[in-house]
């Protein structure tokens, strides 16, 4: 680990360390890497301190991130995820928990990638990944909610069929044709007994966040007109 880089070890308390800045086009000035405790980083992953003084690369806790893979400046790196093999992220990508990605996928630089998501192997990721979901794909397409990582991660199985209810009246409506993407965001905020689920608010909030001033909207998605 180079001068600026540190790190919790496995039982200790956290790390955080600051260095000169070497990216090209850079003047020199000291940023910052924050790595958490027990994350495990094998062999040849390259991680990068921030872009400038202002800001910090921060990887969370009990994070794996298996060999090969790339963490670039400014990302923001939850806990609990796990990436495989190859894993590269861009700068400014932001990760949040439970996290995980088979091989050689490729994150676009300023995207977010939603709690409990899967990204398929291969995949090259433009657009953010809402929470619960999986894509795969080159450009990633949404292909329906994570259900094994929800089932891992001891998701109860009343809040499973409310994220599949709200999952297929957002993106698998017979009427997904006829109808706006808003406005079927916006039938399912009229849907009271749905959004009394955390997990389908916190997916909505995901999804509404996507589309903010600066972001990159959310992955794709086919329309399809059954479950």
């Amino acid at each position: 680990m180079e001068e600026g880089s540190s790190h919790g070890r496995p039982g200790e308390g956290e790390g955080e360390g600051k260095g000169k800045e070497k990216r090209q086009g850079r003047t020199g000035e000291e940023c910052f890497l924050h790595i958490g405790r027990n994350n495990e980083i094998r062999e040849y992953c390259s991680i990068h301190r921030s872009s400038k003084s202002c800001d910090c690369t921060v990887i969370g806790d009990n994070n794996l991130i298996m060999g090969s893979c790339h963490v670039a400046h400014d990302c923001k790196i939850g806990s609990n995820n796990i990436f495989a093999n190859n894993t590269l992220f861009a700068g400014h990508v932001v990760v949040e928990d439970n996290t995980h990605t088979a091989g050689a996928v490729v994150v676009h630089q300023f995207c977010h990638i939603g709690s409990y998501s899967f990204l398929g192997g291969g995949s090259v990721v433009a657009q953010d990944v809402p929470r619960y979901t999986m894509v795969s794909g080159d450009r990633a397409e949404l292909r329906g909610l994570n259900l094994e990582g929800l089932r891992r991660n001891g998701i109860s199985d009343q809040e499973v069929r409310s994220l599949r209810k709200a999952y297929q009246k957002v993106f698998m409506s017979s009427i997904t044709n006829e109808s706006s993407f808003e406005d079927r965001l916006a039938e399912l905020e009229q849907e009271i007994e749905l959004l009394e689920s955390p997990a389908v608010s916190r997916m909505l909030e995901s999804i509404r966040m996507s589309f903010d001033q600066g972001r990159r909207g959310i992955c794709k998605f086919r329309s399809w007109s059954s479950s």
